[in-house]
């Protein structure tokens, strides 16, 4: 590894530390859906969004639930203590398109549909507050 590369990937490695994150890969659901749920709790305070997750209807709740416990242990981790109702904030969510499974349905008169089986991947970062703001 060259000089170059090896100190930008110090660089990233220090930015990482002071990120708290988790993600989920590979996730069998259509991306369109895992935004949905995405959307409701994008910004909002972890506890009362594990709240908001916990009674949602959709099935994609129950992942971002888990995930989002994770990013707090993860977060609690890092800094030794426990996570506070009212100081932890979701900063970022996102979800991207992972691999999709192509298969074909047979159709009338020698045809065939394709049915695309979509599946996606959720990164959740949590922080304070007060460091958001400064």
């Amino acid at each position: 590894m060259g000089a170059r590369k090896r100190i930008s990937a110090e660089a990233r490695k220090e930015a990482q530390k002071t990120m708290y994150f988790a993600k989920l890969q590979n996730v069998p659901t259509s991306p369109r859906k895992m935004r949905l749920v995405a959307d409701m709790v994008r910004g909002m305070e972890v506890f009362r969004a594990l709240g908001v997750l916990k009674f949602s209807n959709k099935e994609a709740a129950a992942r971002v639930e888990k995930l989002l416990r994770s990013t707090i242990s993860n977060w609690e981790q890092k800094n030794e203590r426990k996570a506070e109702a009212g100081e932890l904030y979701i900063t970022l969510i996102s979800v991207d398109s992972a691999t999709m499974m192509k298969r074909m349905r047979p159709a009338p008169q020698g045809r065939g549909y394709r049915i695309r089986k979509r599946s996606n991947h959720v990164t959740l970062f949590v922080d304070t507050k007060n460091d958001n703001q400064n």
